[in-house]
């Protein structure tokens, strides 16, 4: 049996949630989701627009594996329209800076050029002391992915901690050397 499986979703009086054929549609303020559910595994049901659950038909492995994994996406689907999802950058270094230039994030990591990163759609990105990057979303994944990205252009080094970081993320540090 799958422990996160078992929880019903509540929904918030903005998102209204429908089923049509095997796609679950998610509508609320901040954007509209689609999710495929296998409905010939698992039975949805939708009590009054304020409760989702989802059961498997059948135990198997497959099932108590999907189980868990389908109520979490429906979940982050729902949460992600009606709050949305933020992830906050810090970009630590002498001379490092971000900057928005258009659709276009401008990035001075210590390199002998710029790096000009692409701003996908349904994303959100501010820039704030021109070292704090917050990334905002409806989409869960796709804004952890952005994050992702960022991140990988200049990841923390462990003797100074110099690199882009996500805020409140450990930096494990070592010793230089010795004379």
């Amino acid at each position: 049996m799958s422990k996160i499986g078992k929880i019903s979703i509540s929904i918030p009086e903005k998102v209204k949630v429908l089923l049509s054929g095997n796609n679950i549609n998610i509508e609320g303020p901040l954007g509209k989701k689609s999710l495929n559910i296998d409905l010939e595994m698992f039975d949805l049901n939708i009590n009054e627009g304020k409760e989702v659950s989802i059961k498997p038909k059948k135990i198997s492995q497959l099932s108590k594996r999907l189980w868990g994994m389908n109520r979490s996406l429906i979940n982050n689907a729902i949460i992600g329209t009606s709050s949305g999802y933020k992830k906050i950058l810090e970009l630590v270094g002498v001379g490092y800076r971000a900057s928005l230039k258009g659709k276009q994030l401008n990035l001075q990591l210590g390199f002998s050029h710029d790096i000009n990163f692409d701003i996908p759609e349904g994303i959100k990105l501010q820039v704030d002391k021109q070292t704090i990057i917050t990334i905002s979303g409806s989409d869960k994944q796709e804004v952890g992915m952005i994050a992702s990205k960022i991140k990988s252009l200049r990841p923390p080094e462990p003797y100074k901690g110099k690199g882009i970081k996500e805020q409140g993320q450990y930096i494990l540090r070592k010793e230089g050397k010795k004379k």
